[in-house]
């Protein structure tokens, strides 16, 4: 498993003989100092001591002074060092020393540039937040402007940290968020990436108001999914070590200057080794994304990510919400992946699609998207493609436009063939503590009596 390697890295040990003197800035010191230093002169001049003897007593005064400094330099110095080794920092170093290609590219900040990149992670800075921790936009010395991310002070979210710094590090694809270094000497580590200024894909299907200045095309959603099905196939079949990324989803798709796709947040991630077969775990991940045969069985196989963005294509083909908030109509208790079989069963697919991508001219491109998504969201994930196979996919509708028409008739998918599954060990984040629930559905209604 992914996290074996951290197993040995030591823990920060509180030294008690840190207790002996308050933490306190150089500053704070000096004026200590002063003030020693004023109380010794009047004492000794009341005792009506000679002036040769003031000398000695400042000498002694100004050395202890030294000494508490160096001893506070001293103190700083093995806490950070404690910090650099608890986050991860001596297997990173390893890793930046043997490791060529992207790695070697990413650096290892000091804490003072990362706090003057943030006006000290000022509240203003804030670009988003999430269950793992903050994010912050940074301008560094140079005039870059970075996403600096900064977990929570939780020792239960410190794997997810280093693991999503594990395996960005080892990254390289236009469609994945470009890791630029990290910071380990913190309390708390903290990752810099490149800036996405065109927030996430979530912001950018949902928001209505947005349609006039950026018309949200047909064209463009095609792209994303192209983009990002590219990325996922690289994860999967591209690497060295595949990479299954687990938490697939709209708001984990940042969106350039340019509107190109990127992939992020890769603390869920999971490395594994092309022998292994499979290890049942309990379910990590985002509700409503979720693959139900993962969710029913707790074997994570490089088909759940399949699941995840075929949920995506649906969020790009409906423009509705994987799960529907309260109120937002009759099936509230169905997930859209649901919603969407169950048009397509029935025929009725125009019922669900975003009105604004239902035309004539690309009427070929949006039937064969839907069809690639309903193989993708197959509750069955023996028959849904592999990440590979949808990215050739998405590569041939843009370039081809087919003779069918919204109301052809739809069958169901079926698996020509065994395909191999893989099957893989992972570690738990969350889970719904009920034997009986066997649906996505059936949890929805779970979560909704108990929150």
């Amino acid at each position: 498993m992914l996290f074996d390697q951290f197993n040995n890295i030591p823990m920060l040990v509180k030294d008690k003989t840190l207790l002996y003197f308050p933490i306190m800035s150089p500053l704070k010191l000096f004026f200590l100092l002063l003030l020693i230093l004023a109380v010794v002169i009047v004492t000794l001049c009341l005792l009506g001591i000679r002036t040769p003897n003031l000398a000695v007593a400042a000498g002694v005064t100004i050395a202890v002074f030294t000494g508490l400094v160096l001893l506070q330099k001293r103190r700083n110095k093995k806490k950070k060092q404690g910090h650099f080794e608890r986050n991860g920092g001596l297997l990173l170093e390893k890793q930046l020393s043997a490791a060529d290609g992207a790695i070697e590219k990413s650096r290892i900040f000091i804490s003072r540039e990362l706090e003057a990149a943030t006006d000290g992670f000022n509240e203003s800075r804030i670009l988003g937040q999430g269950g793992q921790g903050t994010v912050y936009k940074g301008i560094l010395a140079d005039g870059r402007i970075v996403a600096i991310k900064k977990s929570k002070v939780d020792e239960s979210l410190l794997e997810q940290f280093i693991n999503e710094l594990v395996i960005v590090s080892q990254v390289n694809h236009r469609n994945v968020v470009k890791l630029l270094g990290c910071c380990l000497e913190t309390e708390v580590p903290l990752l810099v990436y490149e800036y996405i200024p065109n927030g996430t894909l979530f912001n950018l299907i949902q928001n209505d108001n947005e349609a006039e200045s950026f018309p949200f095309t047909w064209s463009l959603r095609l792209k994303v999914a192209t983009e990002v099905a590219g990325a996922l196939a690289y994860l999967h079949s591209g690497l060295t070590i595949p990479v299954f990324h687990r938490d697939i989803k709209s708001t984990n798709i940042l969106l350039d200057e340019k509107y190109i796709a990127k992939v992020s947040d890769f603390g869920a991630s999971l490395s594994i080794a092309i022998d292994k077969t499979h290890m049942t775990t309990r379910v990590q991940g985002t509700f409503g994304y979720i693959d139900p045969e993962y969710f029913r069985s707790s074997q994570i196989t490089d088909k759940s990510d399949v699941y995840s963005f075929g949920v995506v294509l649906l969020e790009l083909l409906t423009r509705q919400k994987p799960i529907p908030s309260r109120g937002e109509g009759e099936d509230v208790y169905l997930g859209l992946a649901q919603r969407f079989q169950t048009s397509m069963e029935e025929n009725s697919l125009p019922t669900i699609l975003d009105p604004q991508i239902i035309d004539q001219t690309n009427e070929g491109e949006v039937i064969a998207v839907a069809k690639l998504a309903q193989r993708c969201i197959d509750w069955d994930g023996r028959r849904r493609p592999t990440m590979k196979e949808v990215s050739i996919e998405l590569e041939n509708i843009k370039m081809s436009r087919g003779g069918l028409t919204i109301q052809e008739n739809y069958q169901s998918p079926s698996c020509t063939g065994e395909e191999a599954v893989v099957m893989i060990d992972v570690y738990d984040a969350w889970t719904i503590g009920s034997e009986n629930v066997k649906s996505t559905s059936d949890a929805y209604a779970v979560l909704n009596n108990t929150i």
